[in-house]
């Protein structure tokens, strides 16, 4: 097969008061389909009632209803479903919730794959793996990601950074001459977790039972998920150097060089990294996808959001090529060569 102490800067001017309207795209790639369902990244407290409302599962459902639709075939049809996502509604994970409502009689395999920012990355190049290895012909990949449950919304250097938002692409098996994924390369570093984290809390409590504590040799807690926090100086520096080797990487598996590449389409968390890894490889600025101003960091989104605005936009034409990096929690990051069309 074949983060700078200004990182909170950057977007705080663009997401300060602003609303962000609700909004649907898809976008048919080959032999994937796209489709981003909602977008809503918050500006304010005010409107968190609006998102904690929602269910992650329903958005991510009609995001997958869409992505079968564009790519014509059957929710029977699909064999595995991959749901990349660190906010699923549940705690032992979405994709069993999601398979069943939308209704598979088929019971294909359905997980987790939490890696936050980096979900979408690491749901592609796996279902693409899984149809070479292991005989599957329709994967559905999903990215949804609810991170304002998450924020601190006292902390204006982080909860302006993000939004919420669900998209979903189809994989399918195809002959080798048609093959879309050229290499790809992926790692995880755990020691940059402390970097970036949203740790479990444990709180005692004072219930009423009618047993003797001192018998289970424990006290009761309760246990909740804690606001993300985030190092973004530290981030910017690790991910600086990390996303151009990776990106190099992928194009020697491949055996391109970076001027076989008509567009560089970075994870949409902070300009300044993608303006650096774009320096970094002397890419063309006006051949780099950023709609970073105009939504904020999506999370497993980001990507096949920022993609589907430069088809719609007439920037990707059929044939061309795309290299894709990505990072997240983990830290985890990575980068895959993709032909479009």
């Amino acid at each position: 097969m074949k983060p700078e102490s200004s990182l909170e800067h950057d977007l705080e001017a663009n997401y300060e008061f602003e609303e962000r309207e609700r909004a649907s795209h898809g976008v048919l790639w080959g032999l994937f389909s796209y489709q981003l369902w909602r977008v809503n990244p918050i500006s304010s407290p005010s409107q968190i009632s609006v998102v904690r409302k929602e269910n992650l599962t329903s958005l991510a459902v009609e995001a997958a209803q869409k992505a079968l639709e564009m790519a014509e075939i059957s929710v029977d049809d699909v064999d595995l479903i991959l749901f990349c996502s660190s906010t699923p509604d549940d705690l032992f994970g979405g994709a069993p919730e999601v398979q069943k409502t939308l209704g598979c009689k088929n019971n294909p395999p359905a997980y987790d794959i939490r890696a936050a920012c980096s979900g979408f990355l690491l749901g592609l190049v796996s279902a693409s793996s899984h149809i070479r290895g292991g005989g599957f012909k329709n994967v559905l990949v999903i990215g949804a990601d609810c991170v304002s449950r998450y924020l601190n919304w006292n902390d204006r250097r982080i909860c302006v950074l993000f939004g919420d938002a669900a998209a979903a692409i189809v994989v399918q098996a195809c002959d080798s001459e048609e093959d879309g994924l050229f290499g790809f390369d992926l790692h995880t570093d755990g020691n940059g977790s402390r970097h970036l984290n949203a740790g479990i809390k444990h709180i005692e409590t004072n219930l009423a039972l009618d047993y003797d504590d001192s018998a289970l040799g424990f006290s009761p807690t309760h246990a909740s998920i804690s606001s993300i926090q985030m190092n973004g100086q530290e981030i910017f520096h690790l991910v600086v150097k990390a996303l151009p080797d990776s990106i190099n990487a992928s194009l020697a598996k491949a055996g391109f060089s970076i001027s076989d590449i008509d567009w560089l389409l970075v994870h949409q968390a902070n300009q300044r990294i993608i303006d650096h890894v774009a320096t970094k490889l002397e890419f063309p600025t006006d051949r780099v996808i950023s709609n970073l101003a105009n939504y904020g960091n999506t999370s497993a989104a980001s990507i096949p959001l920022a993609l589907d605005e430069a088809v719609r936009g007439g920037k990707v034409k059929d044939g061309e090529t795309i290299i894709t990096a990505g990072f997240g929690a983990g830290l985890s990051w990575g980068s895959a060569i993709v032909r479009w069309g």
